[in-house]
């Protein structure tokens, strides 16, 4: 039943997601909360399908946590679901992305009518300061920048390094920044076919203010992430 139902969203999620993007193509010659609109309702058509076909659900804790106005977010990455469902628990967000992404047909050029945070990382050194200029742009707009600490994708208890490019915004932007936990990866793991129902928990935790050193807000940022992470990850249930 699990593999079938798994079957299904597959079949519903790359089917309709082309053609609704086909179809609401015409936004990206508008304002931008146009675009914005398309993005929102697609992020909530998909986790609502992934509750009535798969049964898997989501839970948010520690909102209160998130300041107003722009705000530096580092979220856990193990999953395409948190990708997918950031617009629900960040308002606007300005997600640090591949810049392959932004070439992409359709897709990508939604991404560019939203405003997002590109980074090239065939550019060497320079990536950085291209990252930190696109991010400083989003902050000015008000939004709030989500970069993935660790860059990748990983399997939940597995390992993966920090990377520098975390505290290069964290530096210039010169903002608190909000760690988020999450356990998407014991649902729905990287390139995986199956989905499998269950709850989905993420949790906002507190503020790292701004000013820390490197090694201190490094240590910082990846204790408290880890640490909650391995508590969402042997209290889920599959």
């Amino acid at each position: 039943m699990k593999a079938f139902r798994a079957t299904l969203f597959n079949v519903l999620f790359y089917t309709l997601t082309p053609i609704v993007g086909l179809l609401l193509l015409p936004a990206c010659l508008g304002p931008r909360g146009w675009v914005c609109a398309v993005r929102d309702a697609w992020s909530r058509s998909v986790i609502a399908m992934l509750g009535l076909v798969v049964g898997l659900r989501w839970r948010l804790t520690g909102a209160e946590s998130m300041p107003d106005g722009p705000v530096l977010i580092a979220c856990k990455h193990q999953s395409a679901w948190e990708t997918i469902a950031l617009q629900l628990f960040c308002r606007d967000p300005a997600i640090v992305l591949k810049q392959e992404l932004l070439k992409l047909p359709v897709f990508g050029w939604y991404l560019r009518r939203v405003g997002m945070v590109p980074i090239d990382r065939s550019a060497g050194a320079g990536a950085l300061k291209m990252m930190v200029k696109a991010a400083e742009e989003r902050v000015a707009e008000g939004r709030p920048v989500v970069i993935f600490p660790q860059g990748t994708r990983v399997a939940p208890g597995a390992e993966q390094a920090y990377h520098p490019g975390v505290y290069a915004l964290y530096r210039a932007l010169n903002l608190p920044v909000v760690p988020i936990a999450l356990n998407s990866g014991q649902f729905w793991a990287r390139e995986s076919f199956m989905k499998y129902p269950g709850v989905v928990d993420v949790h906002v935790l507190a503020p790292i203010p701004a000013g820390l050193d490197r090694k201190s807000f490094m240590a910082k940022l990846e204790e408290v992430i880890e640490t909650e992470t391995g508590k969402l990850e042997k209290a889920a249930t599959i």
